[in-house]
């Protein structure tokens, strides 16, 4: 059975750092592009960062970029999520999953990232 297990969020003041993880256990892991994303309250969820099969970033959104780097190691098939420099505007859910929609697994729980003082 697929699963996607996200680690890692947590209360951080703002221009502090957090580092998230994403676990998925699926067979075809390392054959797809993988994604985070985040969801705020009262809003959709939107894209925040992607990358290749080969571990090279695929895209940044433009509120985070400079601001977050994300990684991949397809032997533990993890998905990682470094951000700095958190503010305010980037509390949310943070989910993994695939990039391609016509592609995705069940989504999982999330993890909780609130930025505030």
């Amino acid at each position: 059975q697929v699963q996607v297990v996200e680690s890692g969020g947590g209360l951080v003041q703002p221009g502090g750092s957090l580092r998230l993880s994403c676990v998925v256990s699926w067979d075809k892991f390392a054959s797809y592009e993988m994604a985070w994303y985040r969801q705020a309250p009262g809003k959709e969820r939107e894209l925040v960062a992607t990358i290749y099969v080969t571990n090279s970033t695929s895209y940044i959104a433009s509120p985070v970029k400079g601001r977050i780097s994300i990684s991949r190691d397809n032997a533990k098939k993890t998905v990682d999520l470094e951000m700095r420099s958190l503010k305010p505007e980037d509390t949310a859910a943070y989910f993994c999953n695939t990039r391609n929609p016509l592609v995705r697994l069940i989504w999982g729980q999330g993890t909780q990232v609130t930025v505030s003082s």
